[in-house]
């Protein structure tokens, strides 16, 4: 039986769903990094075990009951079973996989700095946003708007709010921590998000791409990436950071096994997301893992994994301040979007596709059809500012020659099949 829900709730359940995970798995995170304190190592760790979890799952997910996998049922209905890499993949699939290798060993490697602290290490990587909004307005059509922007720059300083220490956490090696995040870290999930979005919104045989095969083909590549790098830095160095990876795996196999399996349903969750919402606002509503990090950092801390998590009220201050401003900035992002139709008619004489190139171009369509019927042309309008969208859009319309005329239709509710 199939559920529908409205496509925004959909977007919002699995990015709040992938962020819940990630927080869990931060937990992992740490007690792996506990018993593999070598952050190259776990990083080798981490890809072998995600490689075989994710062929265990894509492997269960195929199997067919009454004509529909079990993946198809309950995690993506584009799911069609596990396949092999297509060749319109392959590019995509590399520089995520890089972005992916480069992203992991440097999120351990600030693991290590800050000794375990999820609730230091987790907002203060949140810091991509802003480096994905940037991105976005050059590699994408729709330019982001003030409002994103805006939006952005909160969430941002929220989590640099949500990651400061008066004594200890991040004070320590700040210059080394600056470095790792910055030039590391967030520019390796930039390539992850960006080239995991253009995938999911990739078409075959008129079917959207699918999550699991996506996650599957990039923790492969992943695994690759991250195993060349550390031979080749072994090599250089004379060490052995990739055999002790190997040794650790096997040796700690539950605590990294239940860290890959966590990390397989938390990028299922989060390349579903990316398939409804741009990479910036995608990764705007996950940064609220820095709420959900902050009871599994003090469980960490309970436990001896990592030192009590603090008692300093300016601190805990920091972090509620930092929390209410990354709450306030996804509430921007959820209720400033505006979607909607238009419907056009195509004067006689004039090119049908030479106008819907001309259409295409328009800064905030993200989808323009050539039909038959009563209409000739049907775009597809998402825009953050209403007012002054609607205006510009409609001017660029207007300018193209050949439109007899056209409809406005705003979008009030979408549903989605679950």
């Amino acid at each position: 039986m199939k559920i529908r829900i409205r496509k925004r709730y959909l977007f919002y359940i699995l990015a709040f769903s992938s962020a819940i995970i990630a927080a869990l798995v931060s937990g992992l995170d740490t007690i792996s990094q506990f018993y593999i304190p070598d952050p190259l190592a776990l990083g080798v760790a981490c890809f072998m075990f995600g490689v075989i979890i994710s062929i265990i799952f894509s492997l269960f997910f195929s199997i067919k009951i009454k004509g529909k996998t079990i993946g198809q049922k309950t995690v993506d209905p584009s799911f069609q079973g596990a396949r092999l890499l297509r060749k319109q993949e392959l590019k995509y699939q590399l520089l995520a996989g890089g972005g992916n290798a480069v992203m992991t060993i440097g999120y351990f490697l600030l693991l290590s700095i800050t000794g375990g602290n999820v609730s230091v290490v987790l907002p203060f990587s949140q810091v991509v946003i802003m480096y994905l909004v940037v991105i976005e307005s050059f590699d994408e059509k729709d330019t982001p708007t003030l409002i994103e922007i805006q939006s952005a720059v909160i969430v941002t300083f929220g989590a640099i709010l949500g990651s400061l220490a008066v004594t200890g956490g991040i004070n320590q090696n700040f210059i080394q921590t600056l470095l790792v995040v910055f030039l590391i870290i967030n520019p390796g999930w930039v390539l992850l998000s960006i080239y995991q979005r253009k995938l999911k919104l990739l078409k075959f045989k008129d079917r959207p791409n699918d999550a699991i095969n996506i996650r599957l083909w990039n923790v492969i590549f992943a695994c690759l990436i991250t195993s060349i790098i550390v031979i080749a830095y072994d090599i250089f160095s004379v060490s052995d950071h990739f055999m002790q990876g190997l040794v650790g795996a096997f040796k700690n196999y539950f605590w990294v096994g239940l860290m890959a399996v966590g990390t397989f349903f938390n990028f299922i969750f989060y390349i579903r997301a990316l398939g409804i919402g741009k990479a910036s606002t995608t990764q705007a509503v996950k940064a609220s893992t820095i709420v959900f990090s902050i009871p599994v950092a003090i469980l960490m801390g309970c436990l001896g994994f990592t030192a009590p998590f603090t008692s300093n009220p300016i601190e805990i201050i920091l972090k509620i301040m930092g929390i209410i401003l990354i709450m306030l900035g996804i509430m921007t992002y959820a209720f400033t979007l505006t979607k909607a139709y238009i419907f056009i008619h195509v004067k006689p004489g004039y090119s049908v596709d030479e106008m819907v190139k001309k259409l295409w171009k328009i800064k905030g369509v993200n989808r323009v059809t050539a039909v038959a019927g009563h209409y000739d042309i049907i775009m597809k309008i998402r825009t953050r500012t209403l007012v002054k969208g609607y205006e510009r859009i409609l001017r660029k319309v207007e300018e193209v020659p050949g439109i007899d005329r056209y409809r406005w239709q705003s979008v009030l509710k979408e549903w989605e099949d679950i």
